[in-house]
């Protein structure tokens, strides 16, 4: 038999397993769609995968322009996106994305987050200096009503458990919150400047206001208020805000890949954040309505609390929280 007459024997046989072809593309399609019903229906499967692959070689040499061929290669991405699918588990996917995914972004955001921290430390230092030479500019970043009662020798912060129960407090403050942060987050899409606006923005009303409430002797009592929950909420507005940037410098300097591109991966390896954020708004809001106004607790309790809930960000952050070592804070390029 001459090597034509092979060839051509070989093609008819080839040809004669369509049926098993389109089969074996149905059962790639059924899984990829959802789970094996059977452990003999996800073992047929990978029997597939391996018939297609010994098929697809076969029509690259017979028959290699043939529609055929282009059909075969289909079935078996099909088939291999099937075999190779990851296992999906929300468990487990809640727990990578703590214990490795938001670690591995903290880590690459590192210089964003530091930068971002220092905008907000000089825009606060520079809000009290301005307050504190010129008091008149208060009224640039405090409401009237503020001005007024600071002015009474009283803080806005109390008696506020008597005006709105902290179950309510609670969820207006960690709503609010949460909104602020990612509208830090989505700020930083114009190119990073909406970040550097808020940041700075937020930094200057705190520096500000810690400036007026020295003057009237009434900013220890606003340190005592805040150092339960504000350690942890200025720390979420510099993390949000230091994910936008990172998606602005990837629409400055995309690199080698196109805009689009940058900041599709920019989005969402940045947005991953987000999540630790709102977990920690939450948490800040529950301290704000339930801790800080009362005045039942004391100052060192307030500082306990603070610094304690910041340890937890820490660990939260860097994965400790789920079992990360600190040999693993730094990760691996793949």
């Amino acid at each position: 038999m001459s090597a034509r007459s092979r060839d051509q024997a070989l093609t008819n046989a080839l040809l004669k397993r369509s049926e098993f072809w389109r089969t074996a593309l149905a059962r790639a399609r059924r899984l990829s769609a959802g789970r094996a019903a059977t452990v003999a229906e996800a073992l047929t499967a990978v029997e597939d995968y391996r018939l297609l692959a010994r098929d697809l070689a076969s029509a690259r040499r017979l028959i290699p322009d043939s529609r055929t061929r282009e059909y075969l290669e289909g079935a078996y991405a099909q088939a291999h996106a099937a075999v190779h699918r990851a296992a999906t588990h929300p468990g487990y996917a809640l727990l990578s994305l703590f214990r490795d995914q938001i670690p591995r972004v903290v880590w690459e955001l590192r210089a964003h987050i530091a930068w971002v921290t220092g905008l907000m430390c000089i825009a606060g230092l520079s809000g009290f200096y301005l307050v504190h030479t010129y008091p008149d500019l208060i009224g640039l970043f405090a409401s009237p009503d503020l001005i007024a009662t600071v002015e009474r020798g009283e803080l806005w912060t109390e008696g506020l458990l008597n005006i709105v129960p902290s179950s309510v407090l609670s969820a207006q403050i960690f709503t609010n919150n949460i909104v602020v942060s990612l509208f830090a987050f989505c700020a930083g899409f114009l190119f990073a400047l909406g970040t550097f606006y808020i940041v700075a923005l937020n930094g200057l009303m705190l520096g500000a206001v810690l400036a007026f409430t020295a003057q009237h002797g009434l900013a220890g009592r606003l340190l005592a208020f805040m150092v339960a929950h504000g350690c942890v909420e200025l720390s979420v507005m510099c993390l949000s805000g230091a994910a936008g940037a990172a998606v602005g410098e990837a629409l400055i300097r995309p690199g080698e890949a196109t805009r689009t591109e940058a900041f599709r991966s920019a989005a969402m390896r940045s947005g991953k954040l987000l999540f630790a954020c709102v977990l920690l708004l939450i948490g800040c809001g529950l301290i704000e309505g339930y801790v800080s106004p009362d005045p039942d607790f004391p100052v060192w309790s307030r500082v306990l609390i603070g610094v304690g809930y910041w340890l937890f960000m820490l660990g939260l952050l860097t994965g400790w929280l789920f079992g990360r070592s600190r040999a693993q804070l730094k990760p691996v390029e793949p």
